[in-house]
């Protein structure tokens, strides 16, 4: 009978059925089921507690874990850059690598300086008095023993050429005719081509800003070159690239891997981005208001035109030229990986690392290797994706959230290692894809120094005027051509691009 009514409740109960027992029996039955029924509920009230508890607890762990992985990163386990490391970053030491020692390490070419056959100037170290005391004299016999050099930068001084312009009448028609300067000398004072190279250089490559290279001017030669002046140096130079630039992007077109990135910069404080499309021997560089289609899309971009191999890091947007063959970045993949290994208390043998070393051991194997086992990397590929898939936890669901459930890092990660599978073996198949992109984030990464030290451009001319001179400079570093000297045949009117074309 007490099991009966275990299930009833207060409501739905007969107190009929109590007729023919006493009072007393008849409230104490009254009173348990009453109190079953009060249990009853406060059962259910707990049970949706606790399912909230629960629900809540897996979000915070969820939470909790990204916070944890947030924290730890650093520029080897993420796309963060070395230098946002910062003091107390932790430099791993590879026990298999041999040891460093102080000074040029073995196999090093070095720069050491060598001794000269024909030096600037001889100076004569005779003896003058011996020990005995006896005095030396012009005609003692001397005799050649070695010889000591130093190399110096003699006092740096502005050389100034005057351009006299005379005149004279024709005897024979009676009109006035007058000298002429060189096309470029046109004012009554200016500055020549190597300086203005100078400028350039030291803006451009060195990262010197307007108002520093005033002052070094100013200490070197003693003339302090305003700002105006550097400006209008710089867009000078801007456009004498115009021509070099329109034979670079053609080059461009031509190469069998071209390398795609982009980077945020500031102008006039605003977000813009710089763009870059480098091969081995060229560097196209712009600046555009945004990062997606609309700016790899426009007339500024090579990739409209470009036919071959595109090395990019999975940026959505470069996944809608459909005539080029894609290749993906593995060094962002293997730095994600390790951010994975990071976070997690087994993350030695977990599958980012299995991924991690069958990675690297692809990109340590011939493509005539890998191209003969196509079949069983492929099988090993994605049974590495399947236990990632199986062991990474599925995505919590945010009571009263809206939209899509939102994966972990790993589960995305997975996701993009399946879906792109093809385009990130490429360089395990193809002699000519690289294993990484980072012949592009090379050539972003002086700008990115350029704005530490300056923080922004103060206009988007000034961004147009560094994007195409460096562009030429990384072009002219890659052909191993003397900056200084290309910039100055730029100023000229010719340079090492123009004249091969």
């Amino acid at each position: 009978m007490f099991v009966t009514l275990q299930t009833k409740t207060l409501q739905d109960f007969n107190p009929n059925i109590f007729d023919n027992v006493s009072t007393e029996i008849k409230q104490l039955f009254l009173f348990l089921v009453e109190k079953i029924s009060l249990q009853e509920k406060q059962y259910a009230e707990l049970s949706q507690k606790y399912e909230i508890l629960e629900q809540e607890n897996a979000e915070l762990k969820q939470e909790n874990a990204e916070l944890k992985a947030r924290l730890n990163q650093n520029s080897s386990n993420s796309s963060r850059s070395p230098s946002s490391d910062g003091y107390r970053k932790v430099v791993k030491i590879n026990k298999t690598e041999r040891v460093k020692h102080q000074g040029g390490q073995t196999g090093h070419k070095g720069a050491t300086l060598r001794q000269v056959d024909n030096p600037d100037e001889i100076v004569k170290c005779c003896p003058t008095k011996c020990s005995c005391g006896h005095e030396f004299s012009d005609r003692e016999a001397m005799f050649f023993q070695f010889k000591r050099q130093v190399f110096d930068i003699p006092p740096p001084k502005i050389n100034v050429t005057e351009y006299q312009i005379f005149g004279c009448q024709c005897p024979k028609c009676g009109s006035m005719n007058k000298g002429t300067t060189p096309e470029d000398v046109n004012s009554l004072v200016q500055y020549g081509n190597m300086a203005k190279s100078l400028v350039v250089l030291l803006n451009n490559e060195f990262k010197i800003p307007i108002e520093k290279t005033k002052q070094l001017f100013k200490i070197l030669y003693g003339c302090g070159i305003n700002e105006s002046t550097i400006t209008t140096i710089l867009e000078s130079c801007y456009n004498k690239l115009s021509k070099t630039e329109a034979i670079i992007k053609e080059k461009i077109k031509q190469e069998a891997v071209g390398h795609v990135d982009e980077t945020g910069i500031r102008i006039e404080k605003k977000l813009n981005w710089l763009h870059v499309f480098s091969t081995r021997l060229y560097t196209h560089l712009f600046v555009h208001s945004k990062r997606g289609k609309q700016a790899i899309e426009s007339e500024q971009s090579i990739i409209p035109n470009f036919k071959n191999w595109l090395m990019h890091d999975c940026w959505s947007s470069y996944f809608s030229f459909t005539e080029v063959e894609h290749a993906l970045c593995n060094a962002h993949i293997l730095r994600e990986l390790q951010g994975i290994i990071d976070s997690k208390e087994n993350g030695i043998d977990s599958w980012a690392k299995k991924m991690q070393d069958f990675l690297i051991q692809l990109y340590h194997t011939s493509v005539s290797e890998c191209l003969k086992n196509q079949l069983s990397i492929n099988t090993e590929y994605y049974q590495i994706c399947r236990q990632g898939l199986s062991t990474e936890p599925l995505p919590v669901k945010e009571k009263g959230k809206k939209g899509r459930i939102k994966n972990s890092k790993a589960r995305n990660l997975l996701g993009r290692l399946i879906k792109f599978k093809k385009n990130i073996l490429a360089f395990a198949y193809n002699e000519e894809v690289p294993f990484t992109n980072n012949l592009a984030e090379r050539d972003l990464r002086p700008a990115k120094i350029k704005l530490k030290i300056s923080n922004t451009f103060r206009s988007t001319k000034g961004a147009d005027y560094y994007a195409r001179i460096q562009g030429f400079i990384s072009t002219a570093r890659k052909n191993e051509k003397n900056i200084l000297k290309e910039l100055y045949n730029t100023f000229n009117g010719y340079n090492f691009i123009t004249m091969s074309a």
